[in-house]
């Protein structure tokens, strides 16, 4: 077998990292689940459970109708729902939230494209990426639905947000520096403070649960996007972006950690790394 994927956890405490899973297929993306019981990936448009035993082999979720998921998904603080970014209603990513146990998504983002990010800690909002007349901007939007509230408003390209766990920030990557780079905002709006300033292209920032530090994905400079199957390193700093260093490198990026990965005491998060294609 030609391995593809393998899915991995890294403990900031002892920085030790461990294989749970390995596969020829390609998955993405893993989000803990809130009781640390397993890990949900994506792969090919469908949402699997990963016992954190690495024993056996994922079981798929059962997500309706939805059955383009990219890797834009997550699962509410309290375990009870899960949100998943799919196109297979309008062609375009719109965002739902079905039952974590599985069953029929409900749409929750009118505006399209939406390509979800993070949970707010209490459950209530979360936040997300949407394209809207050609720019990439972080809006937040109540699980209900409703009005989306727009946080960014077209500097650069802003991108991959993520709630701090005393949902005080909302963390993202924008490129309105030149070079994609972490910032974070006020939850309820306000003046970005950019925090990492560093020659990589830095993406996907997740605050840690216990508050401590944000681990993020880095590209080499000169990369813009978020490629797949390129040379990068995962990177770790306070929250305020002091004292990052480079916790490992590895081949991966788009798919490695795109969505919320940590475990829920913050001591350790998963990842996937790849293996070349043949």
């Amino acid at each position: 077998m030609a391995l593809r994927s393998s899915v991995e956890i890294f403990n900031i405490r002892t920085g030790n990292a461990r294989i749970l899973w390995q596969t020829d297929r390609l998955f993405e993306a893993p989000n803990w689940s809130p009781d640390g019981g397993h890990l949900m990936l994506n792969s090919e448009g469908r949402m699997y459970r990963l016992s954190l035993n690495g024993d056996k082999d994922p079981v798929v979720v059962d997500t309706g109708f939805a059955t383009l998921c990219n890797n834009d998904h997550g699962i509410a603080p309290d375990g009870s729902l899960i949100a998943v970014s799919d196109k297979v209603e309008f062609g375009k990513s719109a965002i739902y939230v079905l039952d974590a146990e599985g069953g029929a998504p409900r749409l929750v983002t009118n505006n399209l494209p939406s390509y979800w990010h993070g949970w707010s800690p209490d459950g209530t909002r979360f936040a997300y990426c949407g394209i809207r007349d050609d720019l990439f901007d972080i809006y937040t939007i109540g699980v209900e639905g409703g009005e989306e509230t727009r946080l960014t408003f077209g500097e650069g390209r802003n991108d991959g947000p993520d709630y701090s766990a005393d949902g005080r920030w909302i963390y993202f990557n924008s490129s309105r520096s030149g070079r994609m780079q972490i910032w974070r905002v006020p939850v309820d709006g306000g003046v970005a403070e950019r925090i990492t300033d560093s020659p990589y292209g830095d993406w996907f920032p997740h605050p840690s649960p216990a508050g401590d530090t944000i681990v993020f994905l880095s590209y080499d400079g000169d990369v813009f996007d978020h490629p797949r199957d390129l040379h990068v390193r995962v990177r770790m700093a306070e929250p305020d972006g002091r004292n990052a260093e480079t916790l490992f490198e590895l081949f991966g990026g788009q798919g490695t950690m795109n969505s919320p990965c940590w475990a829920p005491g913050g001591d350790e998060f998963a990842y996937v790394r790849y293996f070349p294609v043949a």
